[in-house]
């Protein structure tokens, strides 16, 4: 793996982190100002949030949403500046029962900031 394909990894590992400790300034201060994130819904292609203002408002609103949302990396790998990570996504119902999801996410890193979070699911 090159070192470029390393600092990738670094910079997508502490996102996940401050993902998932519910840090939304943390995770914008790791995203370009121009970044675009796509959703895993509505089906069939998600919607898209692009700059930081509507990403932010976004995260800020899925974690007040979801205070229980966790999610677990099952597999990262990276080719230069672009990273897909396997993932196990997490929550607490209403019952307090566990559901969960699986997926993946397609990331594009520039300047170590992520640029690009595109985001797959199963089902």
């Amino acid at each position: 793996m090159s070192s470029h394909s390393d600092a990738t990894i670094a910079v997508i590992n502490q996102f996940n982190e401050r993902f998932n400790a519910h840090d939304a300034a943390g995770v914008m201060a790791l995203m370009t100002d121009d970044c675009i994130f796509e959703n895993t819904s509505p089906f069939p292609d998600g919607e898209r949030f692009t700059g930081q203002a509507a990403v932010k408002a976004f995260w800020e609103q899925f974690f007040v949403s979801s205070p229980s949302a966790h999610f677990d990396g099952e597999e990262i790998f990276a080719a230069d500046d672009r990273a897909v990570v396997r993932w196990r996504y997490t929550w607490k119902n209403a019952d307090g029962s566990e559901g969960h999801i699986r997926g993946v996410d397609v990331f594009k890193v520039r300047n170590g900031k992520v640029a690009e979070k595109f985001a797959y699911v199963k089902g």
